[in-house]
């Protein structure tokens, strides 16, 4: 019998770095409202699904200015008009400036965060951003810099705390030295698990929340196991992952997971999801839908109990090594966290 989503599946707070953030247990990964990995939703349908997850314990809400060019900061605008500012957690992002000759163009320099930050407040209509991340490192300015700024735009109010998105160890140690860093973001799922030996154990000794972003593979653990049925110039549709050869060896990798999903009463996804929730209280995964009985189904996945040697027969189902494919294009593999160490600043910053 799979687990079904109901008013009882209450989804819990939980405190995320030690500056006094306190999210839902569940976040809501908003990207796909824009149409990132599939067709956009119209502001009132986007809406809908974000008061609706709101409505049902999920108070915590990703975005950035890259999402649709700014479109779904103004969707996610449109429903905070109808839900208490004070119980909501909102994130967001800055530094994708834009695309040239194959890359991203990255920028993170203080200027451009405040800017940036402005932005962000007039859209979303708010006066404050509960938790604010440089989306990518940028590589060219030293951390001090852009965290420096960040701290002033603590300082008065425009945001609460501060994160970092795929960010490497150097750069998390030195960003923290600057000023507390909340929470960092990275992909975290079954099979996306390269953060472990290095991330997490650190992210542990200063203090820092995890926010795991596609923590059901990119759909994959949702059953999307090819490109099938994808809107023309979805970013997913190019992933490595979901190609060729590869897609037939993860085909296989996703039956193992649908047998234990059987055994353990629950669905694929939602098996997936209860992985991720069990890595530890200061883990917050963030899936996105644009379905509410998708939303519902992830909801349910807190239903979904697993013991360590439960959790352990669910890990060794998707050995790493087995997995086919990069994670990712290109594209962002190439400003993932193992290439974001960034200059040293040439005079000391006061």
């Amino acid at each position: 019998m799979e687990q079904k989503a109901q008013q009882r599946t209450r989804v819990p707070k939980v405190k995320v770095g030690t500056q006094g953030l306190e999210v839902s247990k569940l976040g809501f990964g908003c990207s796909g409202l824009s149409g990132i990995f599939n067709d956009p939703l119209s502001y009132e349908q986007g809406a809908a699904i974000v008061i609706d997850a709101f409505h049902k314990g999920m108070t915590f809400f990703d975005t950035s200015d890259a999402y649709g060019n700014g479109h779904n900061e103004n969707l996610i605008g449109q429903a905070l008009k109808h839900l208490p500012r004070e119980k909501v957690q909102i994130a967001s992002k800055f530094g994708i400036a834009g695309f040239q000759d194959g890359r991203l163009l990255i920028n993170g320099l203080p200027e451009y965060a405040r800017k940036c930050c402005e932005g962000s407040l007039q859209r979303l209509g708010v006066d404050y951003i509960d938790l604010y991340f440089p989306h990518r490192v940028d590589t060219t300015v030293p951390i001090e810099h852009t965290m420096h700024e960040l701290k002033k735009l603590v300082e008065e109010g425009k945001i609460k705390y501060i994160g970092l998105c795929e960010a490497s160890p150097d750069t998390i140690r030195r960003a923290h030295a600057v000023h507390p860093i909340s929470a960092v973001q990275m992909e975290w799922s079954l099979w996306t698990r390269d953060i472990e030996d290095e991330i997490i154990p650190l992210c542990r000794e200063l203090g820092i929340g995890v926010i795991a972003y596609s923590p059901l593979g990119h759909g994959f653990f949702a059953g999307r196991a090819g490109t099938e049925g994808l809107p023309e110039g979805s970013i997913v549709a190019l992933n490595p992952r979901f190609n060729g050869e590869n897609a037939e060896k993860n085909k296989k990798l996703f039956m193992r997971v649908n047998k234990l999903a059987e055994k353990y009463r629950c669905t694929p996804p939602q098996l997936a999801l209860a992985w991720v929730l069990h890595q530890g209280e200061d883990v917050v995964p963030i899936p996105g839908t644009t379905k509410v009985k998708h939303l519902d189904a992830n909801i349910a996945s807190l239903d979904v109990k697993l013991s360590e040697e439960e959790l352990k027969e669910v890990s060794d189902a998707l050995p790493v090594d087995e997995i086919g494919g990069e994670r990712d294009i290109e594209l962002f593999t190439s400003c993932s966290w193992k290439f974001a160490n960034t200059p040293l600043p040439a005079t000391p910053l006061e």
